[in-house]
């Protein structure tokens, strides 16, 4: 039986860097819960991404198991204190796709702001030429991105907007005021009323804890100035979904752009049917070829020294990815 199990998509380089090791690779796994079951009876170092629910349930059928590495940040399928219980240390892939969602971010923006000129293709190649009704839309210089959390993406996320010519504030009670952070990256710090308030971009950068579920509702939503777009990136319950679309049915909001939803994948013939200048896509911001061979090659790494009984080195490295993010 493997000792390694891999449950959800890795890049090959990451499988590969494996050798050694007995590595059972099987993309679709998750949804296979008795095979995966019968494949950690001999299972040291498992690796999954956000699909598989790591918890008691799935626990119990791995005796042997000395470390989880996560193909990716978010914790939300991860049960930490019962990995706890059993000194299971839980590996994100920390600091290897920032950029790439602080990309996809920034796209997303341009994408709503100009939305009008950018969905006419079909139009243009069936020779018509409608210049003059889709003129418009914004200018992302000197409109005002707010983010809701001040951590290592939405740090990437400033020093872009700021490039822009966009003036940054950030929410984030969890980052001191004196932290050197908000000088060095030029972004104003604000409690959350005040910053939606003067927001024309909001981008949500907090992970879902009981404390952060819904945090912008009807009411932070209603607090946006007319006319502002909405970009999520972080987890979809973060938002309520309803609230959102009323806005932007009504016209008090300009945009939004959803990468993550409540309840994953949605539905046909959801709430977003029929929603203006609304981007959805499939949970894919922090996912391209260069991100995933990031995240693939450091979880490899991760789970080996650990299972090398080389512990101390993960944390080392850990800060090392890091420091290598801090803009």
């Amino acid at each position: 039986m493997a000792e390694i199990v891999i449950t959800e998509f890795m890049d090959a380089a990451g499988v590969n860097s494996l050798e050694g090791f007995d590595v059972l690779f099987d993309p679709q796994l998750v949804d296979k819960p008795e095979a995966l079951h019968a494949a950690l009876a001999d299972c040291r170092g498992l690796i999954v991404r956000n699909r598989t629910q790591v918890r008691p349930p799935l626990l119990q059928f791995a005796p042997k198991l000395e470390v989880v590495g996560r193909l990716g940040v978010g914790l939300e399928n991860l049960d930490l204190p019962a990995c706890a219980a059993r000194g299971i240390p839980v590996l994100p892939a920390t600091g290897t796709n920032d950029d790439t969602v602080a990309e996809f971010v920034m796209g997303s923006m341009l994408a709503l702001l100009r939305a009008g000129a950018l969905h006419v293709t079909q139009q243009v190649l069936a020779g018509e030429w409608p210049r003059t009704k889709v003129i418009g839309g914004r200018d992302a210089k000197g409109m005002t991105m707010g983010l809701v959390g001040f951590g290592l993406i939405a740090k990437q996320v400033a020093v872009r907007a700021r490039a822009f010519g966009m003036r940054v504030l950030a929410h984030d009670p969890f980052v001191a005021p004196g932290d050197p952070a908000w000088e060095r990256l030029g972004v104003e710090r604000r409690e959350l009323g005040d910053m939606l308030r003067e927001t024309d971009v909001l981008s949500i950068h907090v992970p879902m804890t009981p404390s952060t579920r819904g945090m912008i509702d009807a009411r932070a939503i209603a607090s946006l100035p007319p006319g502002a777009y909405v970009v999520n990136t972080a987890r979809g319950g973060l938002v309520d979904e309803d609230a959102l679309v009323a806005a932007l049915k009504e016209g008090r909001l300009a945009g939004a752009a959803l990468d993550v939803f409540d309840g994953e994948p949605i539905k046909a013939g959801s709430r977003f049917v029929g929603v203006p200048n609304v981007i959805l896509s499939p949970h894919v911001a922090g996912i391209t070829h260069d991100a995933n061979r990031r995240a693939s090659m450091l979880t490899a790494e991760n789970v080996r020294l650990v299972l090398e009984g080389k512990a101390a080195r993960v944390a080392d490295a850990a800060l090392g990815a890091k420091a290598a993010a801090k803009p």
